[in-house]
């Protein structure tokens, strides 16, 4: 695994699923982590599940759609973090919004997922510029989806939003490159986490993979951890793929 020693990472929408494997794998290869989400419960958990196995971790509150609370949490994690070295942007409105047509999606549903999973990033990643400017050799990972690389048919909110993070990661990768900050778009497949697909819609997936099988959330997290990494410090305004061969950029 690659190491992290000494690195200071906050991790957004980190209590479960995907960020929380993250939030794990960065905490055990050395770094230290604040967990930033929505759940509380479930982020003080993971936090002190951590913290017992010896690392150093903490959980602050945060709601992508609300702005206050989005400069409280990076502000009190940078402050807790002594310093910023790498931002991981996973939460994002991604469960309970599908099998629906572009025509059928409702309009409340459409600005919740553009506002967290667009506006939401880009409040994320401003607000922790300052900290990650600081650190001369900073890093976003930005967390999209395969499903704006092959166009997923019924979610198209989704779809758009994970368009326009990878979109945002190419400009930002400009903008902020002459600040040694690398940014990155990584695009993981559909992956076994506690909120599960349909099993056909896992299947789907399963049949057009070049590696015929689930995705598991450990198929995602070394790719996470290089990019935040110092051998990372050359690659910016890419997007990964990772998704066993399902979409091959």
């Amino acid at each position: 695994m690659t190491a992290l020693e000494g690195k200071r990472i906050l991790i957004t929408g980190a209590a479960r699923g995907l960020g929380r494997a993250f939030a794990e794998a960065a905490a055990e290869a050395g770094a230290k982590v604040a967990i930033a989400d929505i759940l509380e419960a479930e982020g003080e958990a993971v936090a002190a599940g951590l913290r017992a196995r010896g690392c150093a971790a903490t959980f602050r509150f945060i709601d992508l759609a609300d702005p206050e609370t989005v400069a409280l949490a990076i502000d009190g994690a940078v402050d807790w973090l002594g310093g910023l070295d790498g931002l991981v942007n996973n939460a994002a409105v991604a469960t309970g919004i599908g099998g629906k047509s572009f025509e059928e999606i409702d309009l409340e549903t459409w600005d919740r997922v553009m506002s967290v999973n667009v506006r939401g990033t880009w409040l994320v990643t401003r607000a922790a510029a300052p900290a990650l400017r600081a650190a001369r050799r900073g890093k976003v990972v930005n967390i999209a989806s395969d499903s704006a690389l092959w166009g997923a048919p019924n979610l198209l909110h989704y779809v758009a939003s994970n368009g326009a993070v990878i979109a945002m990661t190419r400009a930002l990768a400009r903008e902020l490159g002459p600040h040694g900050i690398a940014v990155n778009t990584v695009a993981p497949g559909l992956t076994v986490v506690e909120d599960h697909a349909p099993a056909e819609r896992h299947q789907l997936h399963i049949d057009g993979r070049a590696m015929r099988r689930r995705q598991l959330p450990a198929d995602i997290v070394g790719t996470v951890l290089f990019l935040l990494s110092d051998g990372a410090d050359f690659v910016t305004g890419q997007l990964l793929a990772v998704n066993g061969g399902f979409v091959m950029t």
